[in-house]
C-alpha cells in the first residue's frame, strides 16, 4: 500500500494523538467494574486489554466507545475530551464478536453503509480499496450468509475502517471462530493494523491472541491493571502472581531471601540455595515466591549434571509424562511434595524420561523471578478456566 492509499484508508494522522483514560471509574449499583483507571494508549499501537470474564476490560472498551458513561474520570483523544460525546460523534468505531452485518445487503453495501449515511461522494473507490485491504476484492456482490466466519469478520473490519476512525475498538472479535481460523485471523488483524496505521484497542481473554498481535498488553483483574508492557516483558518478568499464572504457566515455589551479593539475591528454597539477579526481584527481603517458567527448566537424571552456574533443585521424581507433539510435559515431585511442571522440546536429542525416574531440575538464574509471598500463588489459575 502506498502512502497516498494509506492516507485514503486511515485518514491523515496529523492532529491525532494518544487515547488517554484518566481516573476512570465505573460502578453498577454496589459493584465497581472499573476502579480509578489511568491508561494511555499510544497513537498507532495495537493495544490489548487482557483478562478473565468480569475483570472490567469490556466495560472499559464500552466507555471509550460511548456505550457506557463513566461514574467518574475523563477520556481524551489527543486534545479532545470525548467523555460526554454521543457514540456517533466520537472518532472511534467498534467491531463486535457477532460482526453485526446486514444480511439483506451485499458485501459492497455493508462496507459502504457508513459512507452512504454521511452522504460521502465517490463511495465505489473507497469501498473497493477497503475490500482489497481485507483481501475480499472479488466478494462485493455476495451476501454475508455466503461467506465464512473469517470472511464475515473481515467485512466487519472493512465497514469500521472505512469511516477513518482515530481508534478501532475490537470486542472479542475472534471469539466465534474455530481455533485454526482464529490463528489465521490473528495474523490478518495484525497485518491490517500495520497497513492502516491507526490505533487498535483489542479486548480479549485469550492470552495467545493478545501476545500474538499486541504491541502492548494491559493485564486487568478486578477492575484495575495488574501490569502493562510488551508481551515479552509481561511473560518474562511478571509483576504479580496473577500475571505469572494468567499469562502462560508458572512454577511458584515458597522460598526466603537470605542474603545479597554481587548483584544477586540468595534465596533459600526448602534448604537448597538459588541465586536471582536483583532486577528480577519484586521484593528483596523476607518470604517470597520463587518463579520459573516450565520451558526454562532442564531435567537431568539425578547427579548426572553439575550446576555450572545454574540453579538446581535436586532429588525430584518424575510423576507424569504427557507427549503433546512439539514438546513433552513432565511433572516432577520435589522432596517436600510439590510438583513442578517442565516442558521439553521433542528434538530427539535426548532420551525421554519415564515416570519414577529420579531427576534434578536445572535452570539459569537469569530466568528466575521473585514475587511477594503475600500474594496468592493460585491467583489467575482459576481465572484461566473461567475465561476459557
Amino acid at each position: 500500500m502506498t502512502v497516498t492509499e494509506k492516507d485514503t484508508v486511515a485518514g491523515t494522522t496529523a492532529g491525532t494523538s494518544d487515547l488517554v483514560l484518566n481516573g476512570i471509574t465505573k460502578r453498577f449499583a454496589t459493584f465497581t467494574a472499573v476502579n480509578d483507571l489511568d491508561l494511555t494508549v499510544p497513537q498507532g499501537e495495537f493495544f490489548a486489554l487482557l483478562g478473565p470474564s468480569g475483570c472490567g476490560k469490556t466495560t472499559t472498551l464500552r466507555m471509550v466507545a460511548g456505550l457506557e458513561e463513566p461514574t467518574s474520570g475523563t477520556i481524551s483523544l489527543g486534545e479532545q475530551n470525548i467523555t460526554g460525546l454521543r457514540p456517533y460523534k466520537r472518532p472511534v468505531n467498534t467491531v463486535f464478536q457477532n460482526y453485526a452485518l446486514f444480511p439483506h445487503l451485499d458485501i459492497f453495501e455493508n462496507v459502504a453503509f457508513g459512507l452512504r449515511r454521511r452522504k460521502v461522494k465517490d463511495v465505489k473507490q473507497k469501498v473497493d480499496e477497503m475490500l482489497e485491504l481485507v483481501e475480499l476484492g472479488t466478494y462485493g456482490k455476495r451476501k454475508p450468509g455466503q461467506l465464512s466466519g473469517g470472511q464475515q469478520q473481515r467485512v466487519a473490519l472493512a465497514r469500521a475502517l472505512i469511516n477513518r476512525p482515530q481508534v478501532l475498538l475490537l470486542d472479542e472479535p475472534l471469539g466465534a471462530l474455530d481455533l485454526k481460523l482464529r490463528r489465521q485471523m490473528q495474523i490478518e488483524l495484525k497485518r491490517i493494523q500495520t497497513e492502516v496505521g491507526i490505533t487498535f484497542v483489542h479486548v480479549t481473554h485469550d492470552q495467545e491472541e493478545a501476545m500474538t498481535m499486541a504491541d502492548t498488553i494491559a493485564v486487568m483483574n478486578g477492575g484495575v491493571i495488574e501490569q502493562l508492557g510488551s508481551p515479552a516483558e509481561l511473560y518474562d518478568l511478571p509483576a504479580t502472581t496473577f500475571v505469572a499464572n494468567f499469562l502462560g504457566q508458572s512454577n511458584l515455589v515458597r522460598a526466603r531471601i537470605v542474603s545479597q551479593a554481587d548483584g544477586n539475591l540468595v534465596v533459600d528454597v526448602q534448604g537448597g540455595k538459588v541465586v536471582v539477579p536483583v532486577p528480577r526481584c519484586r521484593v528483596t527481603e523476607g518470604d517470597v515466591w520463587m518463579g520459573i517458567r516450565p520451558e526454562k527448566v532442564f531435567l537431568a537424571p539425578s547427579g548426572s549434571e553439575d550446576d555450572s552456574g545454574s540453579n538446581v533443585l535436586r532429588s525430584a521424581v518424575v510423576t507424569d509424562v504427557s507427549y503433546i507433539g512439539v514438546s513433552t510435559q513432565y511433572l516432577a515431585k520435589l522432596p517436600w511434595g510439590q510438583e513442578l511442571t517442565v516442558f521439553e522440546q521433542n528434538t530427539g536429542a535426548r532420551e525421554a524420561l519415564k515416570v519414577g525416574d529420579s531427576v534434578d531440575l536445572h535452570w539459569q538464574p537469569s530466568h528466575t523471578f521473585v514475587l511477594d509471598a503475600a500474594q496468592d500463588a493460585l491467583a489467575g489459575v482459576e481465572d484461566i478456566a473461567d475465561a476459557g
